[in-house]
């Protein structure tokens, strides 16, 4: 074992172990040597060879797909707990019958077993934290070790620590997904005293080296009183007045983060279509503006660390990832999003590609989808881009002036009600906005992950698939960080739909566009018919056109009325009902408990806004 890892967990005598000592050692790595096209193999017992992913060497990174279409998504339900510290989730030897302790001596034997294994330091949790961490995987799985050495720091050889111990290790060992789980996505983590341990049965990169990690910060923060949001995060300079402020848009995966830190997507006219009626075909555009320069801060996990928040009065963020996982669905066709493919097809140095039809020698585009089946893109194609590369970074802590929540909201109609009811954006009050990130909706179609139906929640802050611990200790966390910081603002934006209309990640845009031209200003607006939405903004007006009011008072579309307002609210009613008894627990702060009991008692806006 090299002396300057310090690692006791796991007997590493005997064993030949690799230790990249730069980023093209990895990828040389990742392709099996001098190779162009690389297939990731293993011996299963009882299916002879199985072939995982194939990667292929590009003129700009390595395009990696997975031959399961399965694979090519995260799969919701893949976290299990192998200790015995409190937790929320369904502990291993209740989901599988024995206890972990076996399994993870079996995982043990298996890396032993591989030829040779790859030994990768990095930090985890950004500049503000970085937490030494490791990952341990078989040689072949070098294109898994390029990700993560892009999502979190990678260090190399020359800057490694002298006695570098790892509290976060990452153990991956692919073939158990066959061999123990039938097939399934599976990841375990194991908390102990000194370290948190993840073992990933599976090459898909979502559920361990992206959101793995993030439990893994969720895990130190609950620990210390401080959490990691599931945000992205914007400084937005008022081009006209030089005047700065920062949003931050939470929400599930597929919930508009990535969208809120990029520009509009304009249509040939250079028009932003906010809604198209998907009965009558009625458009509402709103005209370009250069109104704007964005300066990006987070786009997925945004540290939230109590070290830098005290004596502030806004909430203070930085970025708790070194590179991001984005998705890729809506870019079909060039010229949809320049800075992305500016960076994508010349990137400064080799990225890495899933779910891309990457061929040899050739430029990976980004809107070259896989196909699942003929005719059928992968709804989840993504690329890992250094944040480093991303134009206008932050590097530096930031104050949140406005924190929106979105989800995907449906079409709703009166023939047809759904929650799909809220309108471009709505205001709400502290209080609010933090019963909105107890219940976290997933909301419709998601792209991102296996199981995307029905209004369901994504828990917690919607890193609730993430989290390792309990919910209402992250409740008591999310509601003393907002209180914290009473000067920071709740907005509340679907995507998707607005009743009948059909408008893609445009609230959310029109709602910045508004906010960075005003500020926090408006000067009218009303209680929303559901007291759980705040207040609906009227009159507002965006590059010069009044936003019609059945854009934001969906009611008011013939195609819905009151009729299907009121089934849809029932609907939203009942969702909250429903998860909200989760934080029903002597452990919830009592001024938790309060908030929850106004909406028990069918409370108004003005009675969230007085207590809060």
């Amino acid at each position: 074992m090299n002396n300057k890892i310090k690692f006791d967990k796991f007997d590493t005598s005997g064993i030949s172990i690799v230790i990249p000592k730069t980023k093209s050692d990895i990828i040389h790595i990742a392709l099996g040597g001098d190779n162009k096209r690389f297939e990731v193999k293993y011996d299963v017992k009882g299916k002879n060879e199985v072939t995982e992913a194939v990667v292929v060497k590009c003129k700009n990174g390595l395009s990696i797909n997975y031959t399961e279409t399965y694979m090519r998504r995260r799969d919701p339900d893949c976290l299990f707990i192998g200790d015995n510290q409190d937790t929320d989730k369904i502990r291993f030897s209740d989901e599988f019958g024995y206890d972990f302790d076996s399994l993870r001596n079996e995982s043990f034997e298996w890396l032993k077993s591989q030829k040779e294994l790859l030994f990768m330091p990095f930090y985890s949790g950004g500049v503000e934290l970085r937490a030494p961490s490791l990952l341990i995987a078989p040689v072949n799985a070098g294109f898994f070790a390029g990700g993560l050495a892009d999502l979190q720091k990678f260090i190399p050889y020359s800057e490694l620590p002298d006695n570098f111990k790892p509290e976060i290790v990452i153990y991956l060992a692919p073939t158990f997904r066959h061999t123990h789980f039938k097939g399934k996505q599976v990841v375990v983590h194991n908390r102990l005293n000194d370290m948190y341990e993840m073992f990933a049965y599976n090459l898909y990169p979502g559920p361990s080296a992206k959101k793995g990690v993030y439990g893994a910060l969720l895990h130190l923060g609950e620990k210390n009183g401080w959490t990691t949001l599931h945000a992205s995060t914007v400084k937005i300079k008022n081009n006209s007045n030089n005047k700065e402020l920062v949003m931050m848009h939470e929400g599930a995966s597929g919930g508009g983060k990535s969208e809120m830190i990029q520009a509009p997507h304009y249509d040939s006219h250079n028009k932003l279509v906010v809604g198209v009626n998907t009965i009558t075909g009625e458009k509402f555009s709103l005209d370009y503006t250069d109104s704007m320069t964005l300066y990006p801060v987070t786009d997925d996990m945004a540290l939230a660390h109590s070290s830098i928040q005290k004596g502030k009065k806004k909430l203070i963020l930085s970025d708790a990832e070194s590179g991001w996982f984005i998705r890729v669905d809506h870019i079909k066709e060039y010229g949809t999003e320049a800075s992305l493919e500016k960076i994508t097809i010349h990137p400064e140095s080799p990225l890495v590609f899933l779910n891309l039809d990457g061929k040899e020698d050739a430029t990976c585009l980004i809107w070259e989808h896989t196909m699942d089946a003929p005719g059928k893109r992968c709804p989840n194609p993504r690329v890992v881009v250094p944040r480093d590369s991303v134009a206008n970074i932050v590097h530096t802590p930031v104050e949140v002036d406005v924190r929106s929540f979105g989800f995907r909201a449906p079409p709703c109609t009166k023939e047809n009600p759904t929650y799909g009811i809220l309108g471009v954006f709505h205001i709400l009050p502290p209080a609010l906005g933090w019963l909105w990130r107890l219940v976290s909706p997933r909301g419709h179609a998601n792209p991102s992950i296996a199981d995307s139906e029905g209004f369901v929640s994504e828990g917690i802050g919607s890193y609730w698939p993430f989290l390792t611990g309990k919910m209402v200790n992250q409740a008591n966390i999310l509601l003393r960080q907002i209180m914290d910081a009473p000067e920071t603002h709740y907005i509340l934006t679907p995507n998707q739909h607005v009743g009948a209309y059909a408008t893609s990640f445009a609230p959310q845009w029109v709602a910045r566009e508004y906010i960075n031209a005003n500020g926090f200003i408006f000067n009218k607006k009303s209680p929303s018919k559901l007291a759980l939405l705040g207040w609906t903004p009227e009159n507002i007006q965006v590059t010069g056109k009044i936003i019609p009011d059945y854009l934001f008072d969906v009611s008011l579309q013939k195609e819905v009325g009151n009729v299907g307002y009121e089934k849809g609210a029932e609907i939203i009613k009942h969702f909250f009902e429903r998860e909200l008894k989760n934080y029903d627990s002597d452990k919830l702060e009592p001024l938790g408990r309060k908030i929850i009991q106004i909406f028990h008692d069918n409370g108004s806006v003005d009675d969230y806004n007085s207590i809060l």
